[in-house]
């Protein structure tokens, strides 16, 4: 029996980029990507490994060398409106916070179940690692371009942030594309209310 279930919701891509600068956070727009099993090419967050951050200090100590589940960011196009909507500012534009993929029409993307596949018609495939946490680095950037709005940024952007992923099949990705969602064939863990309280 499979082990993952194709479901007949995709998403539109409407954006690419990548971040070429080590240190910064804004991405350049690109028309495609090429994927390789360390990530988008050219991308600064990309590699098959990379050293452990706060996100998971509970697991490893900051700078242990541990696999990259993160090597890129995909982020709704209706999710960064709402965002922008909750902020007050009349757009965010993908590059700001650092986006690889932008799709359109892949309802509650953010929360997307973890293992998750999003395949093209070619079969590039990228597994989601889990929902990207907003920060407040992304605020600074928005800052520069709608002064007094950065702050709103994180609390605007909790649970719209898009999701982290990592190559499973190398490929091509261009603007137009389309990635279809599969999930896990597995119901929810029983105890998950007990742990998250």
């Amino acid at each position: 029996m499979a082990a993952l279930k194709p479901t007949n919701y995709q998403g539109d891509v409407v954006w690419l980029g990548r971040v070429t600068q080590e240190g910064a956070l804004p991405s350049a727009p690109v028309e495609a990507l090429e994927f390789t099993f360390d990530g988008p090419v050219g991308e600064v967050h990309g590699g098959r490994t990379r050293p452990s951050c706060s996100r998971v200090s509970d697991q490893h100590a900051k700078g242990t060398e541990i696999a990259n589940v993160r090597q890129m960011t995909i982020l709704s196009a209706e999710e960064l409106a709402e965002t922008a909507f909750a902020m007050g500012i009349p757009e965010i534009l993908p590059e700001w916070i650092g986006a690889s993929i932008v799709l359109r029409g892949l309802p509650d993307l953010t929360h997307i179940p973890p293992s998750s596949r999003l395949q093209s018609e070619t079969g590039l495939t990228l597994v989601v690692d889990m929902e990207n946490r907003p920060c407040v680095l992304p605020g600074k950037v928005i800052e520069q371009h709608h002064p007094e709005k950065g702050a709103r940024y994180k609390p605007a952007a909790q649970g719209r942030r898009g999701v982290t992923a990592w190559v499973e099949r190398p490929g091509r990705l261009v603007i137009g594309d389309t990635l279809r969602l599969h999930i896990p064939d597995q119901r929810p863990w029983e105890l998950i209310k007990d742990v998250r309280g």
